[in-house]
């Protein structure tokens, strides 16, 4: 997919949002397959696109999860964190973003695995949620090992940007915990840059605040991989401000 900037608009007036990343790898098996054939669109949050919500009306979030706390996790990659928390968690709705078509077929033979109800999985940019969630309404939010464009020059891609946080921010409820995962330093040096910018607080009091991880915390195989290959993994929370 190209990687140049678009300045033309959308037939709605929206303008074009570039995507940085991949849509699709390897090929997929049949059964995963079968799993987005037959439980892809049960899942999905309703109207996210703008091919299928020109107006942008806002989800309805109380018909989805019936008026449970909102969590979200953006790029969730196989799903190991989204299912596990998920299934710790059956008193929270959680949406799941993640435009590696892959990786969506991974997570939907996780939930039939799992047995979990309260999840649902828009298979794109996160950034097109953002349009249709209700300001405030996001109570909890993941993000575990994003992308790290590692080439200067791509740093403007990493989702720890304004173009980014700021809307996030905006459906985020005040007092909300953003939690970042990242192995990557220089990712870490942009996200304690550019967090606070959008409106958040560094919750940290100690070292042992961002080497430890959570509580609830699972493992993903990206992060033992990371670990193999002598990689410190970093656990960052915020708190969104206002209210």
């Amino acid at each position: 997919m190209s990687d140049k900037t678009h300045d033309t608009k959308h037939p709605s007036g929206a303008p074009w949002r570039n995507f940085y990343g991949r849509f699709k790898g390897k090929t997929l098996r049949d059964s995963q397959q079968v799993f987005l054939d037959e439980d892809l669109a049960a899942l999905s949050p309703g109207a996210v696109d703008w091919e299928s919500n020109p107006n942008r009306d806002k989800l309805d979030l109380h018909g989805m999860f019936g008026g449970k706390p909102l969590w979200l996790e953006i790029g969730f990659g196989g799903g190991e964190h989204l299912v596990h928390q998920a299934a710790l968690n059956p008193g929270v709705g959680i949406i799941g973003a993640e435009p590696y078509i892959n990786g969506v077929a991974m997570l939907l033979g996780k939930i039939r695995e799992a047995g979990v109800g309260n999840l649902r999985v828009h298979p794109g940019d996160a950034r097109h949620l953002f349009d249709v969630l209700p300001a405030g309404s996001v109570e909890k939010v993941f993000l575990n090992y994003p992308d790290p464009w590692p080439k200067k020059r791509h740093h403007r891609r990493r989702f720890v940007t304004q173009e980014h946080l700021e809307p996030l921010a905006e459906v985020m409820a005040p007092g909300a915990e953003l939690r970042v995962a990242t192995d990557i330093e220089d990712y870490v040096r942009q996200t304690l840059e550019q967090v606070p910018r959008a409106g958040f607080a560094w919750t940290a009091e100690q070292a042992a605040d961002w080497k430890e991880p959570w509580s609830d915390w699972v493992s993903t195989r990206y992060e033992q991989k990371a670990l193999r290959e002598g990689r410190v993994p970093h656990y960052l929370t915020f708190m969104r401000l206002g209210g």
